[in-house]
């Protein structure tokens, strides 16, 4: 499944359509108007004609999405399907978390950046929390995936890394080398005497081809250290857990998950 936003979404439907003829999957696309309106601002007998305007202009955005994507869509050489709906900013987490709970993979383009907004980071959000499904965010410009021949995993032991790499296995069979980067493991723990053996266990019993990196965290931040390893792996795919603390945290504080979708410069494979 894809998510459509009027930013980048030529490129990124393309490279979905590629990602879904690559393992013969069915692609999709959901346009989506959002209305950001807050009616409990407007004064009184303003709010129902304001917002059934701003709710007219939200349709008229996914319609044109959506007619956009069909057009894109009209010679793909994959099973494909197209859908609009209009929703307000606090219905994208039941909408989009119904939408995702029910597709294999959410594909969406990285949500910070230019002509970026609040509304790119809920859906992401929403997907992974309310539809508890596995997102493939994009970097801004790519609009063909070929393959991930060498891929990154993260792992530092916790649920939602585990999660992913379960939920990525097609990707890491497929792969020509994995890399298990574990940053600063801890001297006490259940993995203290083989970092990632466990996982490096669990992935070879499924054919992947996967070596562990243990690596010192000599960079100011975690995703800062992945992405130099993965610089030095010429990786084109990272697999990571996706908020291991709380959003909110994660808004004000900061955190790995935050850091890579700002940052990111090649896919990202995140679950929950």
């Amino acid at each position: 499944m894809f998510f459509a936003a009027e930013p980048g979404m030529r490129t990124a439907v393309d490279a979905a359509v590629s990602f879904a003829r690559l393992h013969d999957a069915h692609l999709d696309v959901c346009c989506l108007g959002v209305d950001n309106t807050q009616a409990a601002g407007f004064y009184a007998g303003a709010p129902a004609m304001i917002y059934q305007e701003a709710l007219d202009q939200a349709r008229a955005e996914a319609e044109a999405l959506e007619a956009k994507a069909r057009d894109q869509l009209r010679n793909a050489d994959i099973r494909w399907s197209t859908d609009s709906a209009v929703v307000t900013l606090g219905g994208v987490a039941s909408f989009v978390g119904l939408k995702a709970r029910f597709s294999d993979l959410v594909l969406m383009p990285r949500p910070y950046g230019n002509q970026r907004g609040i509304n790119d980071e809920a859906m992401i959000e929403s997907a992974l929390f309310d539809g508890q499904a596995a997102v493939l965010v994009l970097p801004e410009g790519m609009d063909r995936i070929d393959s991930f021949d060498r891929i990154v995993l993260a792992w530092n032991q916790s649920n939602e890394a585990l999660r992913a790499a379960r939920r990525s296995l097609p990707l890491l069979k497929a792969a020509d080398h994995v890399s298990i980067a574990i940053i600063d493991p801890p001297t006490h723990g259940p993995e203290r005497s083989d970092p990632g053996g466990l996982l490096t266990q669990m992935l070879s019993r499924h054919g992947v081809r996967a070596e562990v990196s243990v690596l010192a965290r000599t960079m100011p931040s975690v995703s800062d250290t992945l992405m130099r390893h993965m610089d030095d792996q010429q990786a084109d795919l990272l697999v990571m857990g996706a908020y291991g603390h709380s959003r909110l945290r994660e808004a004000i504080l900061g955190g790995a998950t935050r850091d890579m979708l700002e940052k990111l410069k090649t896919p990202v494979f995140m679950a929950h």
